[in-house]
């Protein structure tokens, strides 16, 4: 019987791929420089943070670490393949049902091993867009450097050379260290959110669609095993002839048909919110929302009135006065009182009785 360890012996692109292209093969395939023990994992987590600047240190070893899950996910693909060949092979001394159908479960785990190597190639996805995020946060540490350094000499002038000259030049440079970096870490919370967001969308599309053909290849898994007669049978007894080819054939080119034509909007699981998460998910949504639209402030400061005819000088007023030394009082100042018949009267000061003159 010939046997095969591939599912597909043409490889062409399936409907995912067409509606997703696929990415460049792994960085973590080539250039190995510890073969593929363990120590290189280990080598690799533990130096990680003891380089580089220090704002990058803690998202550098995990990029770091993040290799080390796709290695192991790469020999795990690896090792899956040579054991769906084990299986294939065991099987074919035994009788023809057990056969048959561990020959064609092998051509499903190989396609699970195949499906693991791609898997890998779009978690490197998520991994690299990881990587651009240390790569701006290295860049911004120099700005943070300067401004703390020019921060800390004239801390250290003003309190050697309180009158040094100096101090009012590296306050110059205080400002424009302070402006660079202002624009800098805008940058770098900016980035930030788009590249995070935009990585774990990568990692998610790829669990969401390895983990729903690995589902399927299962689902087929099963069907095959139901071709198998484990009805027991007494010493002597022969067992009927197994008349399962065709069958196996059909149930693997069915696999074959459904990982195909499989798609994201096709996917059987789907996360459904609470009515709760969904009020808080849609109010957060609303408040960023309103954040990106900003405040209007165009109806603010709008003037009295829109023509300039409206405006007349000061002494046309009706309540415009003038008093005797020619200074402008406001008809309703408390200071000016009218009296009975029509005189006007000022406040009176309050004299001191013992004053000779208050008679």
């Amino acid at each position: 019987m010939h046997r095969t360890y591939s599912m597909r012996q043409t490889r062409a692109p399936t409907a995912s791929q067409i509606e997703n292209p696929p990415p460049p093969p792994s960085s973590t395939k080539t250039g190995r420089l510890f073969g593929r023990s363990s120590f290189g994992h280990a080598f690799r987590r533990q130096t990680a943070g003891a380089f580089g600047p220090d704002l990058a240190k803690k998202l550098s070893q995990l990029v770091k670490m993040e290799k080390n899950v796709m290695r192991s996910m790469e020999l795990v693909g690896r090792e899956r393949m040579e054991v769906a060949q084990q299986l294939s092979l065991w099987g074919e001394n035994c009788d023809d049902d057990v056969s048959d159908v561990t020959d064609k479960l092998g051509v499903l785990i190989y396609e699970i091993g195949e499906l693991e190597d791609q898997f890998v190639d779009r978690y490197d996805q998520y991994r690299i867009t990881i990587k651009s995020i240390r790569n701006i946060e290295a860049s911004v540490q120099p700005s943070r450097d300067r401004k703390q350094k020019i921060t800390d000499e004239i801390a250290k002038l003003k309190y050697k050379e309180p009158n040094s000259p100096r101090i009012v030049v590296l306050e110059q440079e205080l400002v424009r260290a302070e402006a660079e970096s202002l624009v800098a870490e805008a940058q770098l919370s900016n980035i930030t959110r788009e590249k995070l967001k935009a990585a774990f969308s990568y990692q998610f599309d790829a669990l969401r669609e390895h983990c729903e053909k690995v589902a399927i290849i299962a689902g087929y898994g099963k069907h095959l095993l139901d071709l198998i007669d484990d009805t027991p049978v007494t010493p002597g007894e022969t067992r009927q002839a197994y008349d399962g080819y065709e069958a196996s054939k059909a149930i693997i080119q069915d696999c074959e048909d459904a990982l195909t034509n499989w798609v994201t909007s096709k996917a059987q699981v789907r996360s459904s919110l609470s009515s709760r998460s969904r009020t808080l998910s849609q109010r957060r949504r609303n408040t960023m929302s309103k954040n990106r639209e900003g405040v209007d402030l165009s109806g603010q400061d709008q003037p009295m009135r829109g023509d300039r005819d409206s405006w007349v000088p000061a002494d046309q007023h009706a309540s415009y006065q003038r008093s005797d030394d020619g200074e402008a009082v406001d008809g309703d100042d408390e200071s000016v009182n009218q009296g009975a018949n029509g005189e006007q009267r000022g406040r009176e000061e309050e004299r001191d009785p013992r004053d000779p003159l208050a008679a």
